[in-house]
């Protein structure tokens, strides 16, 4: 049996293989392979390309393959879900393998590329942290609604929220007292996680090549780290705006018979990486008001004409346009003055 593409739908234990042979004719359907016997399975086969959907577990099955003599080919699935022959409202695991060997013969498919396994463990470091700042502004939020329940009214912000709390605790009646202190004791745990992880992230900064990334305005650690752990050096883009596209911060567009029609940025790629850009774009910003270099004065121009948020945007579309070119240019990169 010769198969030179194999489509595999992942899952957590039962996954479906659909092979294609040099032809493009099925040579292998097997719609039910147990999780135990998968890599049996794969590395009976002679080296072929083997294309699976990016996401849970496909970076680890990509790098386990690769092993065998395979070539793998990541794809995001939004791209597959057009190639599904039963459409989008009739949905297996048997057509997902079929669809994601379709996916993978278009010419110019772009693919996801294989993350180390050095890389997921220090994305791993950003997950825990950003889930870290998410429970504790859900408690800080909890706060806050308990207390107008007894007419006390908190600002949003997150030190004023701690505070507040703090000097109405002893006045608070029955077991109001007690569920407000258990919650401020949890923000103080989480306070102490967060700046744990902090700490990991300024560790990793400093062994990883991030120093030429943290010269650009609005990148520290955080993003730098960050970056270089999500996309490497970045050679699978062929170009800044490419890179800023696959972050979502550039606008969407919708134009037809020679209408360009430009909306709201199209939020794509990683969430996580593009507000961290955001927010880098905001300090950067606020910075600029003192400032009489270039990219301040053409910050402040432009905030002038079309606002502070789509300043925003455009300071972080153009920071990371220079942190590609400096992922991919490393010591060639010439900053501007």
């Amino acid at each position: 049996m010769t198969i030179a593409l194999l489509g595999i739908d992942l899952a957590k234990n039962v996954f479906a293989l659909h092979g294609l042979d040099e032809a493009g004719r099925v040579a292998l359907k097997r719609p039910a392979v147990a999780r135990a016997k998968l890599v049996e399975v794969v590395a009976t086969l002679p080296p072929c390309t083997v294309a699976m959907e990016s996401c849970s577990g496909a970076h680890h099955w990509a790098r386990t393959f690769a092993q065998h003599g395979h070539t793998v080919k990541l794809i995001a699935p939004k791209f597959v879900t057009p190639f599904r022959m039963t459409g989008r409202r009739s949905k297996n695991d048997a057509a997902d393998a079929a669809a994601i060997c379709a996916a993978a013969q278009k010419v110019d498919m772009r693919f996801v590329p294989v993350k180390s396994i050095d890389q997921q463990t220090r994305l791993m470091v950003h997950r825990a942290r950003q889930g870290f700042v998410e429970s504790r502004t859900a408690v800080l939020n909890r706060i806050r609604g308990l207390m107008s329940e007894l007419g006390i009214v908190m600002p949003l912000k997150a030190n004023s929220v701690r505070q507040q709390a703090c000097s109405h605790l002893e006045d608070l009646p029955g077991w109001a007292n007690t569920v407000i202190g258990d919650l401020l004791s949890e923000v103080t745990h989480l306070d102490e996680r967060i700046a744990q992880y902090d700490a990991h992230i300024r560790h990793m900064a400093r062994l990883d090549p991030t120093g030429r990334l943290m010269r650009l305005s609005g990148i520290g650690e955080t993003t730098a780290t960050a970056m270089l752990a999500m996309v490497g050096n970045g050679h699978e883009f062929k170009s800044g705006r490419q890179f800023a596209a696959w972050l979502g911060l550039v606008p969407s567009q919708y134009s037809s018979g020679g209408k360009t029609r430009l909306g709201h940025i199209t939020k794509a790629g990683d969430a996580y990486l593009r507000t961290l850009l955001i927010m880098g774009a905001r300090a950067v910003l606020a910075a600029a008001k003192d400032k009489a270099d270039r990219v301040s004065v053409w910050a402040k121009a432009l905030e002038t004409r079309r606002g502070y948020w789509k300043t925003v945007v455009a300071i972080a579309a153009k920071n990371a346009r220079m942190a590609w070119a400096v992922l991919r240019k490393g010591e060639e990169f010439q900053y501007p003055s």
